[in-house]
């Protein structure tokens, strides 16, 4: 590992697998399943199961959401980018593509069939008892038509996005010119300023696409496209990372002090928060400008850093963290319909809603990768999973 930290990295279709950055990818689906956990307890909408919270602690779930929804989906955004560059050189447009379809297509296609209705099905229930109480009936393909939205499985719907705009960019953008891109395209990891500056843009960006776009907006059954500037330019920014060698370059004076701008600035997002309301969600307030800053100051900080620590501490992989590497895909694919079932499980516990959502992650963290090593264990299932 030494050896990949301090020599620039070879290409992408070439280069080892770094398994530090497999090791941040399974951390980040299990804030995922934290996330959601958390979700169904606290006072935003949009889970499938909810249980508005009865004291304050679900105050403490809302800024808990909030904070981790300013970074994490960008954070796996990069991470994805990172992959695509070796993938394409290896196996060129048409093969990268038809992996694509089967890598995400399929899991996307398991999601709207059998896994969305596994956890609606309670929802359903209530809905049609309600159209029935109206003297109306409510056949589930209405029921399912009318509330279609693509649930967690909207990062998979864009990633396959991303990831044809990819392809259309190599084959049209370059056409005619060399798009190997050999070792020679290694360039000098981005320093300070240029980080600042790709910071600052990225604020910019966002403040003026949530003028249209405001926080808690839904888009096409995105659950947060406010976010969506944010995603493009960390996908972008993992590309680029993986062809040019930056990670490697990284040192941990940049990684502390990624650490500690977002501790500065998720102070700030805090105050601003509390203080102005939703005038910081966006429709081009001072607020939601400040706030949009502080956001992606927090965001690339801490993807700065948490990409800096697993390099430095977490790069190898004994047997449970490949378990745990290997399944974290299916996790993210399942995850729901685990969570939804030990929501109803808990249902009856009397208890504060921030000890509800710590007692539903406790138990669903290792019930998914369990039901996910079930699930890949099914025929062909690895080939998608």
């Amino acid at each position: 590992m030494t050896q990949l930290v301090n020599r620039p990295a070879a290409p992408p279709s070439t280069s080892p697998r770094l398994l530090y950055v497999d090791n941040l990818r399974t951390a980040l689906t299990a804030l995922v399943v934290i996330h959601h956990s958390a979700l169904g307890y606290s006072n935003i909408p949009g889970w499938y199961y909810t249980e508005p919270p009865a004291d304050p602690s679900g105050t403490l779930l809302d800024f808990v959401i909030l904070f981790n929804q300013a970074f994490f989906m960008g954070a796996f955004f990069l991470v994805s980018g990172l992959f695509v560059p070796g993938s394409y050189d290896r196996k060129g447009a048409g093969q990268f593509l038809r992996e694509r379809l089967l890598r995400l297509g399929v899991p996307l296609l398991l999601w709207l069939l059998v896994l969305r209705p596994l956890a609606t099905v309670d929802r359903y229930t209530a809905a049609r008892d309600a159209a029935a109480q109206q003297g109306t009936e409510l056949p589930y393909l209405q029921y399912y038509l009318q509330s279609f939205i693509p649930g967690p499985m909207w990062f998979v719907e864009v990633l396959l996005v991303f990831s044809v705009l990819y392809v259309l960019w190599r084959r049209l953008a370059v056409k005619g010119r060399h798009t190997s891109e050999s070792p020679s395209a290694t360039g000098r990891t981005p320093g300070a300023l240029a980080i600042a500056g790709f910071t600052v843009g990225l604020a910019l960006v966002t403040y003026l696409w949530r003028i249209a776009v405001p926080i808690g907006v839904s888009i096409l059954g995105l659950p947060s496209p406010a976010y969506l500037p944010q995603y493009a330019a960390l996908f972008t920014v993992g590309l680029l990372a993986a062809r040019r060698g930056w990670l490697g370059g990284l040192s941990r004076t940049a990684g502390r002090a990624g650490f500690a701008a977002a501790a500065v600035a998720a102070v700030a997002l805090l105050l601003v928060l509390v203080s102005t309301g939703e005038a910081g969600l966006g429709h081009g307030t001072l607020p939601s400008l400040v706030a949009a800053t502080c956001e992606s100051a927090f965001a690339v900080g801490i993807t700065l850093g948490l990409l800096v620590l697993f390099r430095e501490r977490f790069g190898h992989q004994g047997r449970r963290r490949r378990f745990l590497s290997a399944h974290a895909f299916a996790v993210y694919v399942i995850h729901t319909v685990v969570l939804v079932a030990l929501n109803h499980a808990i249902s009856d516990v009397q208890a504060p809603a921030v000890a509800k959502a710590a007692l539903l992650a406790v138990l669903a963290l290792p019930l998914c990768w369990a039901a996910a090593y079930l699930v890949r264990a099914l025929p062909g299932a690895r080939k998608v999973l």
